[in-house]
């Protein structure tokens, strides 16, 4: 190799490499065959991160498919001319040249004296092979093939690739590209000619001429979430096109209305993915002030935030999938590709983009900054759930919004019902971030006698004082509902008919774990809860089997469409006949209302008979089959919950801690129930107060009702006392009110005193 031009590092690198190939092959005389392979092999992998040897079998398949394509275009002559040829240059001896340069001259092989004299000896394959008659600029018939030499690390030969690859249509005041000259492919200069012709006031401008491929791949740049364009520009957060862009064969405002509307969409794109970045923590822009992330701070988002995110982030993943397909066909050039076919074949996804756009501006842009996180949650939930019914009331035609909702909604439900499991089945409220609408009150411990009643907030949002309501849950959670209705009040949609369970299986739990039983110990075991499945999984496990149903029984389906068919005829023409009596005659109106009396006449009877099976199609779809879904697939297994928390809770009160008989105890004794033996103990005190006599001594009154209980109940003796507390002399107006400051005590063994 000869090193007479070699820098001082390139001669420290080359010592370097002997070093290697010694140290590893052993060969340590450097003149050697083997070593100088090795060398250069190595040499080789540091340049090119390969060792430039020919494949021939990749040289043989170019070499057959260019003869392949001579003989469908019928040039039989170059066909032959150039299989003898190859075969000649391939059969040749190796010439002995420099690796270090590639020279690139006509002389070396004379392929202009195969063929005739009037064809371009350096001219590739075109269209024009086949005969078909191509349009040519005279640019390109005045260009001449000149020889390209060049070598391989010089300075220049970047610069060389850059100019030759692609022109740089992104940079100011660039030459315009060659094109056809056909009618077709100038209908802008056409159109600029007819506007200077008969506008004396135009002005012709300055333009940016691209290609519709060059379109097309900004397009699906654009949509991807690439923020960087030449066509489309982002200012103050917008997506805008740029006015100067133009194309030969579209006129200007008709490639600027459909540059628009892929902006529109842009802009949706790019917002939803500002948004995934925020959450996720990658956004590296400044937010503008009010924003979610500006908002936070350095404070990590909600669980709810995080799994909707987590829905958008797949979505995408599987949307950026289909534009690299796009962009793949598209560099392929073995079909045409053109904008209004990527249009065309984007239209389902551009459509579900809306539909994200819209429920993330409702959901979460539009919610106004310091807003709770509690509030922020739910009111993305019920944006989602209100759209789900919104969409699937339309029918068919909204089928596929209704499935990317219903997706996207069991992703962001994810933390709640989280939320939900962990409380029932372990009595633990896990809401760090404050998300949930039902939060703890912590200054009231389980052991504490207003536990049942003030232990658990419950948050509502109003909707139109757009203000925070806190309520309590009214003992058992039985009055939230009522509460909540009378001040217009709104919570989370879906756990609005399972509110009343959620709280007192939660309850229930907490109280049996606090009370250290046996059933909870057995309910709650480490290996049973390993074995357990959460209530998510038990959800999503019910709703497959309920999309399956369909499938496994396509009888029972033709059945129930049948039946349901005929029943929504014979109640279509009961319904038309009445509105034909009034000269109202609205077939639309009639059938809506033939499925709102089949709706609400047959839902209890088809829900009590198990897994609604509900069909997709004209005869069967309501706006209530999501409600359906929910009830059938969710709500079941919170009642179980809730009733195996609330059945283990009363056993344990009534087998291990004898509630029975302390109620019973209660009536005996604080609502006189016990007979004489209150009887006797009041009548001592009465006789006092009939004689005027002090009767508040602590010793006389303990006496007296040791007396009368211990005749009776001697077991209960030991846990009654007397108490006295001070009462305000204005109460004292009669003699007899002297008596609300006596207090009776049930003592209670390992629960909280409860006194009267």
């Amino acid at each position: 190799m000869s090193q007479a031009h070699w820098t001082k590092f390139e001669k420290e690198t080359e010592e370097e490499v002997k070093n290697l190939v010694k140290h590893i092959s052993g060969i340590q005389d450097e003149e050697e065959q083997n070593f100088q392979l090795a060398l250069k092999f190595t040499w080789s992998n540091f340049r090119f991160h390969r060792f430039l040897d020919a494949n021939s079998h990749k040289v043989q398949r170019s070499v057959n498919g260019i003869y392949e394509k001579l003989m469908v275009h019928s040039d039989l002559s170059k066909a032959e001319s150039w299989v003898r040829l190859t075969e000649e240059f391939l059969n040749s001896p190796l010439p002995n040249t420099d690796g270090t340069k590639v020279w690139l001259d006509k002389k070396h092989t004379e392929w202009s004296e195969e063929e005739s004299e009037d064809e371009d000896s350096q001219q590739p394959l075109s269209r024009e092979d086949s005969g078909i008659q191509v349009d040519r600029t005279p640019q390109e018939d005045q260009e001449k093939t000149v020889p390209v030499t060049w070598t391989v690390g010089e300075p220049d030969a970047r610069s060389w690739l850059e100019q030759h690859v692609v022109t740089p249509y992104w940079q100011g005041h660039t030459p315009r590209f060659p094109h056809s000259l056909h009618l077709h492919s100038n209908l802008l200069n056409v159109w600029d000619q007819h506007v200077y012709n008969t506008d004396p006031l135009y002005l012709p401008e300055e333009k940016a001429f691209v290609t519709e491929t060059q379109v097309i791949r900004e397009t699906l740049w654009l949509l991807s979430g690439v923020k960087k364009h030449f066509i489309f520009q982002h200012q103050d957060g917008k997506v805008v096109v740029r006015n100067d862009v133009v194309v030969t064969h579209l006129t200007n405002n008709c490639l600027r209305s459909v540059l628009e509307h892929i902006a529109v969409y842009g802009q949706a794109v790019f917002r939803l993915q500002r948004f995934i970045d925020e959450v996720t923590g990658y956004d590296t822009e400044p937010c503008p002030p009010g924003s979610y992330s500006s908002k936070q701070g350095t404070e990590p988002p909600f669980r709810t935030y995080q799994a909707f995110v987590w829905a958008l982030y797949k979505y995408f993943t599987s949307f950026k999938q289909e534009l690299t397909t796009i962009e793949r066909d598209l560099i392929g050039k073995d079909e045409t590709v053109t904008l209004a076919g990527v249009l065309d074949r984007l239209t389902p996804h551009l459509a579900q983009i809306k539909v994200l756009h819209k429920v993330f501006c409702t959901g979460v842009a539009e919610v106004p900054p310091e807003t709770p996180n509690v509030v922020r949650a739910s009111h993305l939930l019920n944006t989602l759930y209100k759209a789900i019914i919104e969409y699937d009331s339309v029918g068919e035609a909204s089928q596929q919004a209704v499935a990317l909702l219903f997706s996207l909604w069991t992703e962001t439900v994810r933390p709640y019902l989280e939320i939900v499991d962990e409380w029932i089945v372990h009595g633990h409220l896990f809401d760090p971030a404050k998300e949930f609408i039902i939060q703890r009150n912590k200054d009231v411990p389980v052991n504490h006698r207003d536990f049942w009643y003030a232990t658990y907030t419950l948050y509502s949002i109003s909707e139109t004082v757009e203000s925070e309501d806190k309520l309590s849950d009214a003992a058992s959670g039985s009055s939230a509902g009522e509460q909540g209705s009378k001040s217009q009040l709104t919570m989370v949609s879906f756990l609005k008919p399972v509110l009343k369970q959620i709280i007192m299986a939660g309850k229930s739990m907490q109280l049996l774990k606090n009370l250290d039983c046996k059933e909870a110990e057995q309910t709650d075991g480490s290996t049973r809860d390993a074995e357990r499945k959460s209530l998510y999984t038990l959800f999503l496990e019910s709703v497959q089997s309920r999309l399956r149903c369909r499938v496994d029984s396509p009888v029972d389906t033709v059945t129930e469409q049948q039946a349901t068919k005929q029943s929504l005829i014979k109640m279509q023409s009961i319904v038309a006949q009445h509105l034909q009596m009034d000269d109202i005659h609205d077939p639309l109106l009639a059938i809506n209302f033939a499925r709102l009396y089949l709706e609400q006449s047959d839902f209890h009877e088809r829900f009590s008979g198990g897994d609604v099976i509900v069909d997709r199609s004209s005869e069967s779809v309501t706006c209530q089959t999501f409600e359906l879904t929910l009830r059938s697939c969710l709500y079941p297994h919170i009642q179980k919950r809730y009733i195996e928390c609330c059945g283990n809770l009363m056993t344990t009160l009534k087998k291990d801690y004898r509630l029975l008989e302390y109620l019973q105890a209660m009536r005996n004794y604080f609502l006189l129930e016990a007979g004489d033996t209150m009887y006797d103990f009041y009548t001592a005190i009465f006789d006092k107060v009939l004689e005027k006599e002090s009767w508040q001594q602590l010793a006389f009154l303990n006496v007296q009702l040791q007396e009368a209980v211990g005749q009776r109940c001697p077991e209960d003796s030991s846990r009654l006392s007397i108490f006295l507390e001070t009462i305000d002399p204005v109460r004292k107006k009669q003699p007899i009110n002297n008596l609300d400051g006596l207090t009776l005590s049930y003592k209670v063994s390992l629960l909280p005193t409860l006194s009267t």
